[in-house]
């Protein structure tokens, strides 16, 4: 009914009246996350190396598909082990840190595949993987697993801020890390876990124990 009389106050020129109808509120859900086993299961489920490494890197650095599918290969600093996201949502950049376990892994992967420009490319020349190449891969292994819960791609990135803030990350930096532009959004993720002071870092450095090198 408010989206019906919206439409029919401005085919009558009454966008006053439009505009101060109420707007409508979504259903808030708590994300659901997969635990510390659940995503060891995941990683270890694909069989290619790409795949195996790109899963890893979202939840490693709590990327959205969209973020990881336009990385580049200069966008990775090995040296200052931080990976540079450009423009991504509400267009910011922002800088997070690479992990020393995912470091490993993506030098594997680099040596492995040698890809060109983009970090990930697709299977066309010159092309980049597609958000949609992304959720397959991310719904294909979950099927080789036992986890039964709802989970998608995002869930990685809901997995990885509520570790961290189980691990004691305070949530203004979590905020930063994710690229939220509101605190409020990142404040849902205080339903599920408890926040401490901690240096900021990877979760998945503490997945698997110490980094190797």
């Amino acid at each position: 009914m408010v989206y019906g009389l919206r439409y029919y106050y401005r085919l009558l020129g009454m966008n006053k009246k439009a505009i101060a109808l109420p707007s409508l509120k979504r259903d808030t859900k708590l994300p659901v996350i997969l635990n510390r086993s659940e995503l060891k299961e995941l990683f270890s489920a694909p069989t290619l190396l790409k795949q195996r490494v790109v899963l890893a890197l979202i939840y490693s650095a709590g990327l959205r598909g969209q973020e990881v599918i336009n990385l580049k290969l200069s966008d990775v600093d090995f040296e200052r082990m931080t990976i540079h996201i450009r423009q991504s949502k509400y267009k910011k950049d922002r800088i997070v840190p690479l992990s020393p376990t995912m470091a490993v892994g993506l030098k594997k992967y680099l040596r492995a595949e040698n890809p060109h420009i983009w970090l990930f490319n697709g299977k066309a020349p010159g092309s980049k993987y597609s958000t949609r190449g992304l959720s397959w891969v991310m719904r294909e292994n979950l099927k080789k697993t036992s986890i039964t819960k709802e989970v998608n791609l995002h869930s990685l990135r809901h997995s990885y801020a509520t570790h961290l803030l189980e691990e004691g990350l305070n949530i203004v930096t979590l905020k930063e890390l994710l690229g939220h532009a509101e605190i409020t959004t990142t404040m849902i993720y205080l339903h599920v876990a408890q926040c401490q002071h901690v240096k900021p870092h990877s979760p998945l450095d503490t997945l698997y124990g110490k980094a190797t090198t």
